[in-house]
């Protein structure tokens, strides 16, 4: 099936497109038109006539609209997985998960949007003030444009178009190349809703011209961007003033303390690592482990590790597809070559069938090795012997990353401990790092980014505060 153009409501087809192939078979899975500059001013031209209409739009209206679309997508469930299956390769049954939080994050933007509201100021509370009626209240900044990844290319678009949209703002997506036919489809009930607003969602495709066209034009008020770090510092550079939200990488890490439970960190954490075949910002790449409790840790690491299913992601109880291309999955090899040059471990022969790389845990691992200082994206586990919590917190936080970091332990000090010294925007106790509620805010600091996601969080992020004074 192919996907198509939208100018605002208009739906364009375009002669000139690109395949996308199943990174699972090779088969072409979808087309997508391909786009250009001119394409990118266009829609945001018809989003900024679109914004007036939002911005005047009722809420009551607005939040209908969110829920018609999840009662919809809903009823194509099966289709809109098996989608998302065919075009990342995710298994399918990660993929119904995702289309289930999907609805769920539509369904918690209206919800917070019902209730968000301004307050009263007490302008007489200083010397300098006087009585008067003082209140703020929050309205559509008017543009944002959407920026979103291939990893979670349904449930990330909605964590964008669902809070711009029910604030009253249009929205230029720009989906991930390498699942357009996922986001036409979500971008389609959107815009066939009865409750839809004329113009307010305008969907166009491309890599990097056209996502250049979009952040440095005038007209967007917010920029809200989930991929990587060297594309964030670009639009960082380049987008002048305007809102700019980054969910940028990860290298998250736990502390696997000597009172935690063993079995539930080794089952959490093997989950943690390899959910998603590691494309995960959050997925588990540092295990940091108690000296007393290392070998006992390691063994049920990977007695959990060997349980998982690769394969077809079209079965239902794989676990781990393919990586979303070839050198994705080459590049997974050399880290771990690369590592065991160093003097690494692997726990067990490192694995790989083209874009399947089988699940990685590496023993022996030092704080030197760059396959725990950098990102890897890919199913790739380092466990760390340390002596005590403090080594553990001094060598989770010297990353240059910091978005979500866990620690396992019955010790309620270190549990104390953890959630004051440990530098991320996300710590979880007693479980994996990649643990993420949809409700909650979600972001990171230092090179993962700024701002938070989390329907509550970006409707902030996708409004601007507006005072009021009646004297």
């Amino acid at each position: 099936m192919q996907a198509k153009i939208f100018f605002g409501s208009k739906e364009v087809i375009r002669e000139e497109m690109s395949k996308r192939f199943s990174p699972f078979n090779g088969d072409v899975v979808s087309l997508a038109p391909i786009c250009h500059e001119d394409d990118a001013r266009k829609a945001l031209k018809i989003a900024e006539s679109a914004s007036k209409d939002a911005k005047r739009s009722t809420l009551s209206q607005r939040c209908s609209w969110l829920l018609d679309v999840a009662s919809k997508l809903q009823e194509q469930k099966e289709d809109m997985a098996k989608t998302i299956t065919d075009e990342v390769g995710k298994p399918i049954s990660f993929a119904r998960v995702e289309v289930d939080r999907c609805i769920e994050t539509l369904t918690l933007s209206a919800e917070t949007m019902r209730t968000m509201h301004g307050e009263t100021i007490n302008t007489d509370a200083m010397p300098s003030g006087k009585k008067s009626i003082s209140f703020f209240r929050r309205e559509a900044v008017g543009v944002v444009v959407a920026i979103t990844p291939f990893n979670f290319p349904l449930n990330l678009v909605a964590h964008k178009l669902a809070p711009a949209l029910v604030a009253g703002n249009a929205v230029v997506l720009k989906p991930t190349p390498e699942a357009p036919l996922t986001a036409y489809k979500f971008a389609k009930l959107f815009i066939e809703s009865e409750y839809a607003i004329k113009d307010a969602l305008s969907l166009v495709y491309g890599d990097a011209e056209v996502g250049s066209a979009l952040i440095t034009s005038d007209i967007p008020r917010v920029v809200s961007f989930t991929g990587s770090v060297p594309v964030g510092n670009i639009i960082t550079k380049n987008a002048g003033i305007k809102k700019v939200a980054l969910e940028l990488g990860g290298n998250a890490a736990t502390f696997v303390e000597k009172s935690a439970d063993l079995a539930l960190a080794a089952s959490r954490c093997t989950l943690g690592a390899f959910v998603n075949s590691g494309q995960v910002c959050i997925s588990l790449q540092r295990i940091y482990v108690q000296a007393e409790v290392y070998d006992e840790f390691a063994q049920l690491m990977a007695q959990e590790t060997k349980k998982l299913k690769v394969g077809s992601p079209y079965e239902y109880d794989t676990f781990m597809g393919p990586l979303i291309d070839d050198e994705a999955s080459q590049r997974a090899m050399n880290w771990v070559q690369s590592a065991i040059e160093e003097g690494a471990t692997p726990l067990f022969p490192p694995h790989r069938e083209g874009r399947m790389f089988f699940p990685c845990v590496m023993a022996n691992v030092t704080d030197d090795m760059a396959i725990v200082c950098e990102e890897v994206f890919a199913p790739i586990v380092s466990l760390v012997k340390v002596d005590s919590f403090d080594e553990a917190v001094t060598k989770m936080n010297s990353s240059p990353y910091g978005l979500q970091f866990s620690v396992f332990t019955n010790d309620l000090s270190i549990t104390n401990r953890a959630i004051d010294e440990l530098d991320a925007g996300g710590i979880v106790i007693n479980d994996m790092p990649t643990l993420r509620f949809d409700i909650q805010p979600y972001g990171g600091i230092k090179l993962s980014g700024v701002g938070r996601e989390g329907p509550r969080f970006a409707i902030e992020e996708m409004t601007e505060i507006k005072s009021i004074v009646i004297c």
